[in-house]
């Protein structure tokens, strides 16, 4: 959200607060979104605790998703690892990652298109593959 003052807060309980920063920047060089006057909260539920590189894609999907006020649907989970050319990089087991996203019921799965292309068609899931944040961000309009 936009800020009422002149330096934006955030806070990010869950996960690297620096490495949400370095995600907005990101988004605010490649895709040219105006992120700087904004506040951002990011809130991992459940008191969890998660560094790990996959993270990257789903921070970025919930921060133009909310920038954007474009609700990513409840049956859809991402996971991939975000550069800082704006590249979306393919992480380890994608296979064993999406299968268990069918087994909690998710019926779509945007991941790194590196690792879709890696993958066959999994009955039951839709696979959305993205080099890019560019491309997050076609898929949320």
């Amino acid at each position: 959200s936009h800020t009422n003052f002149g330096m934006p807060r955030r806070t990010a309980a869950g996960t690297d607060y620096n490495r949400m920063n370095l995600l907005m920047a990101v988004l605010e060089k490649k895709a040219g979104m105006q992120l700087s006057g904004c506040d951002a909260y990011l809130n991992i539920a459940g008191g969890l605790k998660v560094n790990e590189p996959a993270l990257d894609l789903g921070i970025v999907m919930a921060i133009i998703s909310s920038f954007r006020n474009r609700p990513i649907n409840d049956n859809t989970i991402c996971f991939g690892e975000v550069g800082l050319s704006g590249e979306v990089r393919a992480v380890s087991m994608a296979e064993q990652r999406v299968l268990e996203a069918k087994k909690l019921g998710f019926e779509v799965c945007i991941l790194p298109e590196a690792s879709r292309l890696g993958l066959h068609d999994i009955e039951g899931i839709k696979l959305i593959g993205i080099k890019n944040v560019k491309d997050a961000i076609d898929y949320l309009k």
